[in-house]
């Protein structure tokens, strides 16, 4: 039977979306959120190393939060467009990510996963071929941009800082863009260049604007935020746990398609159903983190088919758990490992080793 036609089937059941699990799973996700910043801001007062335990816990929130917000990007959350838009927006300004861009980027990630010349992974990982071509100084810095302290200010830049750098500099080159026809008195170029939202920063229209509510809303709470508890109070516990938050994703994100012999290759034989079986992960969580990362640690079953809401992976998993034995199992203890695997070899089409290459 065609590959496809046979996960189709089979997949097809688990792709029911519950209006009720959704919105259970946004108010159980949000409540305890709001209820953390609610005693943080009271207990505060009373001792400041209450932000240890509180980041830690926020952490775990903020990572929940941000899995829910990319199910509402799939459109796998809710049954509607409208509720999965309204609600991935409100995650999106909790985790600090605008949804709809981030969500339009990682679409790509789907249509290319086990194709790493058109993607290379969060690290932007070379082919075995193109990293002996660099010298030893290249190689040197190769690695040293994928050490795993990288991960230290990699969640703050990748979730906190380039949204709104992005932003404001999408505003600045636009607001030139206009000026440089305005200056030769071009009034119908200036005004073609402002409706054509031209700038590397977004890719028209609609990913300015989703961006630009964000953003505002994100700048807004921040300033209530800090008014509320204190401006050094907030934020310190604010920038610790969303960074942190960002750090662990990147991590698990990495580990979940960087291992041992993980299925690579290039864009004329990518094969969907290999890369999904044999270029993904399934990550060993205790249940209690399983929750707070919304069962991705499914993460086979998700790249078989985005339509499978969260709440309904590991179901799927279990259904068909003779089909996933070949699957690669990576546990906590794995995590860091996956610095190892940053090369792949177009021949042998898998993931590498850095002993593997010299």
């Amino acid at each position: 039977m065609n590959e496809h036609l046979f996960w189709r089937d089979k997949l097809l059941p688990f792709t029911t979306k519950s209006d009720t699990i959704g919105a259970w799973q946004t108010l159980n996700t949000i409540i305890p959120l709001v209820s953390l910043w609610i005693a943080y801001a009271y207990l505060v007062k009373s001792s400041p190393w209450v932000v240890v335990p509180f980041t830690v816990v926020l952490t775990l929130f903020n990572l929940r939060s941000f899995v829910i917000m990319h199910d509402c990007g799939h459109g796998s959350l809710f049954k509607t467009k409208r509720a999965n838009q309204i609600v991935g927006f409100i995650f999106g300004v909790i985790t600090g990510m605008p949804q709809f861009v981030w969500s339009k980027n990682h679409a790509f990630h789907h249509n290319t996963n086990g194709d790493w010349v058109r993607y290379g992974g969060v690290f932007n990982i070379l082919s075995t071929d193109r990293y002996a071509k660099l010298s030893e100084k290249e190689k040197h810095r190769y690695w040293l941009l994928r050490h795993p302290l990288i991960l230290i200010p990699a969640g703050f830049v990748y979730v906190l800082f380039n949204p709104r750098f992005n932003w404001i500099m999408g505003h600045l080159t636009m607001i030139t863009n206009i000026l440089r026809p305005l200056v030769r008195l071009d009034f119908k170029g200036a005004v073609q260049t402002a409706r054509a939202w031209e700038t590397k920063y977004w890719k028209g229209k609609p990913d300015y604007l989703h961006m630009t509510y964000n953003n505002v809303v994100l700048l807004s709470l921040w300033y209530m935020m800090a008014k509320w508890i204190g401006t050094v109070d907030f934020f310190l516990l604010y920038v610790l746990s969303t960074s942190l938050a960002g750090s662990v994703g990147i991590l698990l994100f990495a580990i979940q398609h960087n291992f041992e012999d993980s299925y690579a290759t290039d864009t004329a034989r990518v094969n969907h159903f290999r890369a999904a079986l044999e270029g993904t992960s399934m990550l060993v969580l205790p249940k209690v983190l399983n929750w707070f990362t919304a069962d991705i640690a499914y993460h086979h079953v998700h790249h078989l088919s985005i339509a499978i809401p969260n709440y309904r992976l590991e179901g799927c998993h279990k259904e068909y758990v003779e089909h996933f034995a070949g699957v690669k199992r990576v546990y906590l203890w794995d995590l860091l490992g996956t610095f190892d695997f940053l090369l792949w070899d177009a021949e042998l089409q898998k993931i590498v080793p850095r002993a593997a290459v010299r």
